[in-house]
């Protein structure tokens, strides 16, 4: 047999499967299947189902709209002082000399070739600032603030990317009315009312 650089030779038999044959593998092939899925359906047999107390203690998710925003409230002036305490050494004095990404400035930067983003150019909704230090925040000890701390710190940031006046109190009321300077280049993909 002579070779060609760049063909392809095949060797070997084909595989060729008798009646018998592609019955046992079907049968094989099935078994496996049904083995998979009813074990599925039992679990690993791990852990325990948790409680509706464990459930709504981590149900942390606050919509656009602020639903979901907790009791509580803060202001720039009391957020400085706890970004000063629990965040300074990631983010900077000023939100922007930090290791750790900016979260002042970039205001006009996000159509350009290279864009800034921040709470103040880009984040769409004031409650996901809110949500994002609650549920994330500090870096080493996240869910870790009160709501109040939470609060004035979203409050202290907004201040600093001049969306709101530093004495502005930020609440369950307040917060979802404070308009993000990039809101309008976002859109639900999906209607969430579309069934």
């Amino acid at each position: 047999m002579q070779f060609k650089v760049g063909v392809w030779v095949p060797q070997g038999r084909l595989l060729m499967f008798t009646r018998n044959r592609a019955l046992a593998l079907s049968a094989l092939l099935l078994g496996t299947t049904i083995s998979i899925v009813s074990s599925a359906q039992e679990g690993p047999g791990l852990g325990v189902a948790a409680t509706p107390e464990q459930v709504a203690a981590w149900s942390l998710t606050i919509l656009p709209d602020g639903s979901g925003l907790p009791e509580g409230s803060g202001t720039a002036e009391i957020g400085a002082q706890i970004y000063a305490q629990k965040c300074l050494a990631c983010h900077g004095q000023n939100g922007v000399e930090g290791p750790n990404d900016k979260l002042v400035g970039g205001h006009g930067s996000i159509s350009s070739d290279a864009p800034v983003k921040t709470v103040g150019s880009y984040w769409p909704y004031a409650t996901t600032v809110f949500d994002y230090i609650r549920r994330a925040m500090p870096l080493m000890q996240p869910q870790s603030l009160t709501n109040d701390e939470t609060y004035a710190l979203t409050a202290y940031l907004l201040e600093l990317n001049d969306i709101i006046d530093s004495d502005q109190v930020m609440d369950a009321q307040t917060l979802p009315k404070v308009k993000m300077p990039n809101v309008d280049n976002f859109f639900w993909a999906y209607s969430p009312n579309q069934k």
